[in-house]
């Protein structure tokens, strides 16, 4: 096992606020690359925050449609290489078989979660189908799983320079929240970390800090989960692709307004339609 990294740092800085310039420091998200790692053959490398990784590692083999469960990885070992740490997983041997057949190679800087992608059938992936998950949600519940992951960004309260996603179940909150300087990075990580668990993503909903390119819903669509929920808006295609596959797509969840773009049967609210207030769902 690697030793620890500090996912931040104390870099010197000048503050320039109405026209005065103050000398001091600030505390800034630490960024490394993360390789990942599957039978000694490298699938991917990240720039990532380094914390929570084997929540990473496990999280993106699910999200890539390496593994099925975590238990399909048969060992990891989380090895410190090049300024950065490999995660270097050892699958079940019939998956590995099957990884070596399709392996592909990718390079991943934060701002792309499909760079290195060989074919449109590999971006455009066919996905479950979760149009049977039974979820109920208010409006309510939203706003306060977006003021809940709020509250839980730790390193973006010291930083104010990372992205969140959070695992939301009505009657307990926010369960799980992780962090990185990447928004795929941070969505692979609570993957991985509610797999870790033993949860299952169908009984809540996953919150979001970023906008929601198609990438993320299919990250998302599956992991399990029925409602994605994001603080900025869907691509067209992100729209899409959730219709198609069952999944009910919430954006732009900003104080106590929100929009629905997919799947609005999920999601309870109340409205002023020419001044009479009724359910909708």
């Amino acid at each position: 096992m690697a030793k620890a990294i500090s996912s931040t740092a104390v870099a010197p800085r000048i503050a320039v606020r109405a026209g005065v310039a103050t000398p001091g420091s600030r505390t800034l998200p630490e960024e490394v690359p993360v390789a990942l790692s599957f039978g000694g053959t490298t699938q991917a490398v990240m720039m990532a925050t380094p914390d929570d990784l084997e929540d990473f590692g496990i999280g993106f083999a699910l999200s890539e449609a390496i593994i099925r469960a975590p238990g399909d990885i048969v060992s990891m070992d989380i090895v410190e290489a090049d300024q950065g740490f490999d995660i270097q997983m050892q699958l079940a041997e019939g998956l590995q078989t099957a990884f070596s057949a399709r392996r592909r190679k990718m390079a991943g800087p934060v701002g792309c979660g499909l760079c290195g992608i060989e074919s449109i059938e590999e971006a455009l992936r066919s996905l479950p189908d979760r149009k049977a998950v039974e979820l109920a949600f208010s409006g309510d519940d939203i706003r306060e799983a977006v003021r809940s992951l709020s509250m839980h960004q730790k390193l973006r309260a010291e930083t104010g320079a990372v992205h969140a996603a959070g695992f939301y179940q009505q009657g307990k909150g926010m369960v799980c929240v992780r962090e990185d300087v990447g928004r795929h990075n941070a969505l692979d990580k609570l993957i991985g970390a509610v797999a870790r668990s033993g949860a299952s993503a169908s009984d809540g909903a996953i919150v979001i800090t970023s906008r929601v390119s198609v990438d993320m819903v299919q990250k998302a669509v599956i992991a399990g989960t029925g409602l994605l929920i994001a603080v900025s808006a869907p691509t067209a295609l992100a729209v899409r692709t959730a219709e198609a596959s069952g999944l009910t797509l919430v954006g732009i969840a900003r104080g106590a307004d929100f929009e629905i773009f997919t799947r609005p049967d999920r999601i309870t609210t109340s409205r002023i339609d020419q001044g009479v207030e009724s359910d909708v769902a």
